[in-house]
């Protein structure tokens, strides 16, 4: 049996939220069903850009098809809410998905591939 799932912190400090997420193996749907109603419900009523994002994919292997589409949906719901999302991983795909979900959301989105330096741009 392989390992896979993903671990959330979601921390409140004053009117800003920082999320970080642990991505790990192949992620799938039903993953997605378990995340998004934490995410739904956390960021209920946030209507600006006060979210910041830490997101270690190091351990990232992928997505399912489905799980793709429950991402971009997850991300499409949240759009308006991120001012930063830091994604730190080790692939070269992982730098071009940063890239291509700029176009979708409101926020800023880089690749780093050390955790402190992504640490350092939130």
């Amino acid at each position: 049996m392989k390992r896979h799932g993903l671990h959330i912190g979601i921390e409140r400090h004053d009117t800003r939220f920082y999320i970080t997420l642990v991505l790990v193996g192949t992620l799938g749907h039903q993953d997605y069903e378990v995340i998004t109603p934490l995410f739904d419900d956390a960021l209920k009523g946030v209507d600006e850009r006060i979210v910041d994002v830490f997101i270690d994919a190091s351990a990232l292997e992928g997505f399912t098809t489905h799980a793709l589409w429950d991402d971009f949906k997850l991300g499409l719901a949240h759009r308006h809410q991120f001012r930063r999302i830091a994604l730190y991983g080790h692939e070269r795909w992982q730098a071009y998905a940063a890239r291509f979900a700029n176009w979708f959301v409101s926020g800023e989105i880089r690749y780093f591939s050390r955790p402190g330096d992504a640490l350092t741009w939130l």
